[in-house]
């Protein structure tokens, strides 16, 4: 883990130890996530939207309609603050002050600005799309310019960005480890499921291969 924040405010303080401002290390936990957090003050009143998200380079890209609150409000220039984290387990130690979890996250800071013009933000849907499932972008219908033209795009730059993460078992208190509780850790993860078509699916379309390819790579995993 690497030793320097790239700003004092975006250093960690709180077991610092767990701290890694590597790139590499803030990039993979950044495209392993699905959901981020993104936070905001609009009018006096913070508000914490749950949003996709995907990074392209140096930036992270999120999406919303044009009428959107978080969107004008960020579009705007307000400071923001992202957030994704990675459960991978359940940390359970012999004494409950020592629970834990083993988790990756990120957190970024910064200022937000607006992805203009409709091949830029049709890249960006692009990057969405496929963030979800590789590939599905060149299967689907691509947006409409009306859809393009309801939709807005925000980029956060990774400028100030920091990785706090976990991992291990339970470290409990020297006179606790005779204790006859039992310890270790229970790994958590997310796994796709048994494809769900839907009820309007017409007769005779198949799974794409994208999809295909992306819920065998999960089987493939959890097997």
């Amino acid at each position: 883990m690497t030793a320097t924040a790239p700003s004092e405010r975006s250093r960690v303080r709180r077991a610092p130890k767990r701290a890694d401002y590597d790139r590499e290390t803030i990039d993979a936990i950044l495209d392993e996530a699905l959901v981020a957090h993104l936070g905001f003050v609009a009018d006096g009143q913070p508000y914490v939207i749950p949003t996709l998200h995907a990074r392209v380079g140096d930036e992270v890209l999120i999406h919303g309609s044009a009428a959107s609150r978080m969107v004008r409000t960020l579009g705007a220039g307000v400071p923001a603050c992202l957030t994704v984290t990675l459960i991978d387990g359940l940390v359970l130690a012999r004494s409950a002050f020592h629970h834990s979890m083993n988790y990756r996250s990120v957190v970024v800071l910064g200022e937000a600005r607006l992805v203009e013009g409709e091949a830029e933000r049709e890249a960006a849907l692009a990057a969405f799309t496929d963030k979800l499932v590789p590939g599905r972008w060149d299967e689907v219908r691509t947006p409409s310019r009306q859809e393009l033209k309801g939709t807005r795009v925000l980029a956060l730059p990774l400028t100030e960005a920091s990785a706090k993460l976990r991992a291990g078992g339970p470290v409990d208190d020297d006179e606790d480890y005779d204790l006859d509780v039992w310890a270790g850790v229970v790994p958590l993860r997310v796994t796709q499921g048994a494809i769900e078509p839907d009820v309007r699916l017409r007769e005779g379309v198949s799974v794409s291969p994208s999809v295909a390819a992306w819920v065998g790579r999960g089987a493939d995993a959890v097997a």
